[in-house]
């Protein structure tokens, strides 16, 4: 099974920059994106998509956030944000269930210049680590999107410059590591425990793409239970149509 996770940064841009293409091309079974920016009504979907059931949670705000679920099989159930009325305006949560696992696609509060939304962002991590151990007592979870945030200085090409950005900050660092101490395992680490310069976003500005001054701020987080399926953890950085590129794992 191909799952691929994708922060397109504008959906109706990255469908006007190849997106289906790309789609038609690596043929996922399951594709995640975050930031759509868009209504499900707003968005005309081209033939390429048509193999494929979709599932939208769109922020209130117009043109801001969103996440969708496009999926070949029919999931189980589909539950819409964390199901907390504080966090759900902003499109940023959506979860399919499956027979053996939960997919809960996710984007992240970004904490923002000067880190004036760090508060938020971290009732907003513990929040999203709360639903995820309530999905964890049933079945095994995985989860993926962008994150927004470099766990460790191997993650970002200029760690020392970045130490009080938002996506570096010590605390949003810890929290991640939260995250992934209350039961799950970073796909691509586990496989490439020392690969650098593996990068999932890139500033427009400065030309950083071409010179790969980047941050994996994309991820999929897997329980240990699924840990012996996992057969590939990759990050697709040829892909273009956003600032950020596709992140993949397959599954046995």
């Amino acid at each position: 099974m191909k799952l691929i996770s994708w922060n397109v940064n504008g959906i109706r841009a990255a469908l006007n920059k190849g997106m289906a293409e790309f789609l038609s091309t690596e043929n996922p079974d399951i594709l995640c994106v975050q930031e759509t920016k868009a209504r499900e009504e707003q968005v005309e979907l081209p033939l390429e998509f048509g193999g494929y059931k979709a599932f939208w949670n769109s922020a209130e705000k117009p043109g801001y956030s969103g996440t969708a679920i496009f999926t070949k099989k029919q999931p189980l159930n589909v539950i819409i944000g964390l199901g907390l009325e504080e966090h759900d305006k902003e499109g940023r949560v959506i979860t399919a269930e499956y027979e053996d696992f939960f997919l809960v696609n996710v984007y992240t509060v970004n904490a923002q210049d000067g880190l004036r939304r760090l508060g938020y962002r971290l009732e907003w991590d513990f929040a999203f680590r709360t639903f995820l151990a309530q999905l964890a007592e049933t079945k095994p979870v995985i989860f993926c999107g962008d994150l927004n945030v470099a766990h460790n200085e191997i993650d970002l090409a200029r760690p020392s410059a970045n130490r009080k950005s938002a996506g570096f900050s010590d605390e949003e660092r810890a929290s991640f590591t939260k995250l992934l101490e209350s039961g799950y395992i970073d796909s691509f680490r586990h496989i490439h425990p020392e690969q650098t310069e593996a990068y999932s976003w890139w500033s427009y500005r400065g030309g950083a793409r071409q010179r790969n001054v980047g941050w994996r701020i994309d991820y999929f987080g897997i329980s240990p239970q699924l840990a012996d399926r996992l057969e590939t953890a990759s990050i697709l950085p040829h892909v273009l149509g956003s600032d950020h590129c596709p992140v993949q794992i397959t599954l046995g």
